[in-house]
């Protein structure tokens, strides 16, 4: 059986990586599209042997871009979260790391045109109906890699890309608090299940018997912590409205412990099978807008803030997440109008990578 070659980019975005492809050279129904992705990826081996994956959930996520169809957007971005194990995808998260890669690829791919100096990028995220608006390095009209900007689990430095969120709140369940109590009880443990930018249900570390300090290698060697986190996300998730997740990597769930050297809080964030290595992007901004909800179970444990827009330091396992916060408290809690982070990107390889059949 003849192999079918698909025209691609490679790139690393903010602390993941993957491919990404023009929508239109990719099948249109979601399940062949689905065997396509599993094939690009080699999904169904904890290694990725048989495709491009890199036998962890950040290396196995893929974007696929088009010319902006809302009148707003520049480029429309769907995502989609591959399994490493599973023959899985998953397209209803989107991915704000892979999203660093989206203006310089759509501006790689002739999606849009670069100026000069910078260029603005406007990016409706399929998955969510998110608003975002890149700002890409382009001197010369040619997109920028390399630079002076570093971040927390990336070695080196490279060009910054400025992202700013717009339409963040309700993500996916058109609410801030899904379930309309700053906290619940699931499974004997006080939560708070909250949606900006991703649904999340977030809780205290200690209330799991760890100290939220450890290494991911450390939490990702416990499976009992698993199982139990996995029954509250499910339990969680009936309450979000959000129906039977066993099978979706939505909600994420967050850990939240004290911070130590001037951070707002420590965050273990999971994807959810596994502990991150550092922190989603969209995952930073649900939990900073959690630190700044009154009443969520980051009372206690966090700093908040107390200027506006408030920078909302986030402590993970490689280093630190900034989050820039635009919000103000109401009598009815927060009302978040924005977030904003710095990321970087880099364009790894380019040309055609090759799925069976």
């Amino acid at each position: 059986m003849p192999q079918t070659a698909i025209p691609y980019l490679f790139l690393r975005g903010g602390t993941s990586r993957g491919p990404y492809f023009r929508r239109e050279d990719l099948p249109e129904d979601l399940d062949a599209l689905a065997e396509t992705l599993i094939g690009v990826v080699g999904a169904g081996h904890p290694l990725n042997i048989d495709g491009i994956g890199g036998g962890n959930a950040v290396t196995t996520k893929v974007a696929m871009l088009s010319l902006g169809s809302d009148g707003w957007a520049d480029v429309d971005y769907f995502f989609g979260q591959v399994a490493v194990e599973k023959r899985l995808v998953d397209f209803k998260p989107t991915c704000g790391n892979i999203l660093a890669g989206v203006g310089p690829a759509a501006i790689e791919m002739g999606l849009v045109k670069a100026q000069d100096g910078e260029t603005r990028v406007r990016i409706r995220a399929v998955n969510t109906g998110a608003r975002i608006e890149a700002v890409v390095q382009t001197p010369g009209g040619r997109v920028e890699y390399g630079g002076h900007c570093e971040i927390a689990g990336v070695p080196g430095s490279a060009a910054p890309i400025r992202l700013s969120f717009m339409d963040v709140v309700g993500s996916a369940t058109g609410t801030l608090l899904p379930t309309g109590n700053a906290r619940d009880e699931i499974g004997g443990v006080e939560v708070t299940c909250i949606d900006v930018a991703m649904p999340m249900v977030v809780a205290r570390a200690a209330d799991f018997g760890i100290t939220g300090h450890e290494t991911r290698e450390q939490i990702d060697a416990d499976p009992a912590l698993f199982e139990r986190i996995e029954k509250v996300r499910i339990a969680a998730a009936e309450r979000m409205g959000m129906g039977d997740v066993s099978k979706s990597v939505t909600p994420k769930f967050g850990l939240l412990a004290e911070p130590v050297d001037g951070g707002s809080v420590t965050a273990r964030y999971f994807m959810p099978w596994t502990c991150h290595p550092s922190m989603a992007v969209t995952g930073g901004q649900c939990l900073a807008a959690c630190v700044l909800t009154p009443g969520s179970v980051a009372e206690g444990v966090a700093r908040r803030p107390a200027e506006v827009p408030a920078k909302v330091v986030i402590q993970h396992p490689s280093g630190e997440l900034e989050v820039l916060v635009d919000y103000e408290v109401t009598d009815g809690g927060v009302d978040i109008r924005s977030g904003g982070v710095l990321r970087t990107a880099r364009l790894i390889a380019r040309g055609e990578v090759f799925v069976p059949g």
